[in-house]
């Protein structure tokens, strides 16, 4: 293997993990003259009474909602309701401060969003663009800008797909041949033992176990409302740790997540030269032994 530059790829969800509420609290829902609660306790009567899945069904709700008030939506209006989001402390300089941290242990950091909240008030935040690709939730919109479809929905287990499309390299949602296509692990493009998934509670748990299954990390943050849910999670086994979702520069999140980069900086470092010695007697790299360290 030629020498390269490690990626290390940290996987978040959106709503109470980046943000304080559900994004579509802040702006989309009060601009229906509704309450989140009203509008929450509609979204999910509407899915049980049809059994409808829960991302449908709120997406749905939305469509209902804004046409029965006679206020239709556009893709722009969304994306400037994300303006409306406030994230926690810290938030808006973290990437660039971990991308900084990264590279000076001889890393590259990437950040993705996997979130059942809306791709476009996500893009309408103040920070869509510290994000490689965000994996959320999305309408199709007509000529007019008119949501008529859903084009993309993620619910709590579907977000385990897109785990594995950042682990391939294989980002585009329209491409399953080449996802589902056989790849060795070591020619995988970001290893699992290299990623590093953040989530504030149940609906992170499918990606929380992929992450200590295959040799990630995960992590899960808190406000006080939730703190005993978060605090089970880790006394189950579900997560390797649990912070306060703080994300200002000294806090003991930051401090987990570089102690985190240097493990994986240094057992990258490990397997290349294990690597290179088993070349260069004209040994073969064996596929239990990606991820080895």
């Amino acid at each position: 293997m030629a020498n390269h530059t490690p990626i290390v790829a940290f996987l978040y969800d959106f709503d109470k993990t980046l943000c304080t509420t559900d994004m579509e609290d802040y702006a989309f829902i009060p601009s229906l003259g509704m309450t989140p609660a009203e509008f929450w306790a509609k979204a999910n009567h509407f899915g049980r009474t049809n059994r409808v899945d829960g991302i449908l069904a709120y997406m749905y709700t939305m469509l209902r909602e804004s046409a029965a008030r006679k206020l239709p939506f556009t893709r722009a209006d969304l994306v400037e309701m994300g303006r409306g989001i406030v994230l926690f402390p810290g938030v808006e300089d973290w990437f660039q401060r971990i991308n900084a941290f990264g590279r000076s242990q001889g890393v590259t950091v990437e950040h993705y969003v996997i979130s059942s909240g809306l791709r476009e008030i996500i893009e309408g935040s103040a920070i869509s663009g510290a994000f490689k690709e965000i994996y959320a939730s999305e309408f199709y919109y007509d000529e007019t800008g008119a949501p008529v479809w859903p084009k993309l929905t993620v619910n709590f287990t579907a977000k385990t797909q897109f785990v594995y499309r950042i682990n391939k390299g294989v980002l585009d949602v329209s491409d399953d041949k080449t996802l589902n296509d056989s790849m060795p692990d070591d020619s995988k493009r970001v290893p699992f033992t290299n990623m590093v998934y953040i989530g504030d509670g149940l609906s992170d748990v499918p990606c929380m176990k992929m992450m200590r299954s295959y040799g990630g990390q995960a992590i899960a943050v808190y406000q006080e409302s939730n703190r005993s849910g978060v605090e089970d999670l880790l006394a189950k086994g579900r997560v390797d740790f649990i912070f306060p979702a703080d994300y200002s520069q000294g806090t003991a999140l930051e401090a987990a997540v570089q102690d985190i980069i240097r493990k994986m900086a240094v057992c990258d470092r490990l397997f290349e030269r294990n690597v290179s010695q088993l070349r260069s007697i004209g040994g073969d790299v064996l596929p239990n032994q990606v991820g080895l360290f």
